[in-house]
């Protein structure tokens, strides 16, 4: 009797031990199966949220005036350049932004040189300075602010802090010289910077040649 119980109590020892061991196997299991969903559903919210912070960012960069314009046209209508006018440019950068042939033809070097902004900014605010309607003058200094002076715009031209306090102050009251300051600071740019490397680059020299060249055939 003795050792027959000792055999009985031996398989309850041996059963009670080999229960708990097979618990922990169960919630390992069911643990793998809930890291798993968690995981998927983690990742699904996670491509969503990026999907929807970048539709955000994107709608950000498209300013109103894009929205309304889509795009600026590729250049200012005017006749062709000729040779003495393209040597005028040579002389200084006034005479270049004089004519229309002179802007166009800068406009298409800044654009290889991704600064294209500071020639559309400076346009813009000449065009501003025509209106005399209120109206009409406050929305055009809107879509000016909101393309290339706001901080989420692609097209946001560099200017200093000074001038940027000055444009805050003026846009209370907007009016056609709301951005003089700016314009002002943005030719200085263009001259001092991309000016010299315009009357070096491959643009100019080949237009100069192509008119040059057509000059001596007639």
């Amino acid at each position: 009797m003795g050792s027959e119980r000792m055999e009985m109590r031996k398989r309850q020892m041996s059963t009670t031990q080999e229960t708990p061991g097979a618990a922990p196997a169960q919630h390992s299991t069911g643990n793998r199966g809930s890291n798993a969903c968690c995981f998927c559903w983690c990742c699904c919210c996670s491509c969503s949220c990026l999907t929807v912070r970048n539709q955000d960012e994107e709608r950000a960069r498209r300013t109103s005036h894009e929205l309304q314009a889509e795009g600026i046209p590729n250049c200012e209508e005017s006749p062709a350049p000729t040779l003495e006018e393209v040597n005028a440019w040579a002389q200084s950068f006034d005479k270049l932004m004089l004519t229309p042939a002179g802007r166009n033809a800068f406009r298409e070097f800044l654009r290889t040189e991704f600064s294209e902004e500071n020639m559309l900014f400076w346009m813009a605010c000449e065009e501003l300075k025509q209106e005399s309607n209120k109206s009409v003058i406050e929305e055009k200094a809107r879509l000016i602010y909101e393309d290339y002076i706001s901080i989420l715009s692609p097209k946001e031209v560099s200017l200093d802090s000074r001038v940027r306090e000055v444009i805050n102050r003026n846009m209370l009251e907007p009016s056609q010289h709301t951005f003089d300051d700016a314009q002002l600071q943005i030719y200085t740019l263009m001259h001092r910077d991309s000016y010299p490397r315009f009357m070096n680059s491959a643009i100019y020299k080949d237009l100069l040649r192509s008119l040059s060249e057509k000059s001596i055939e007639a």
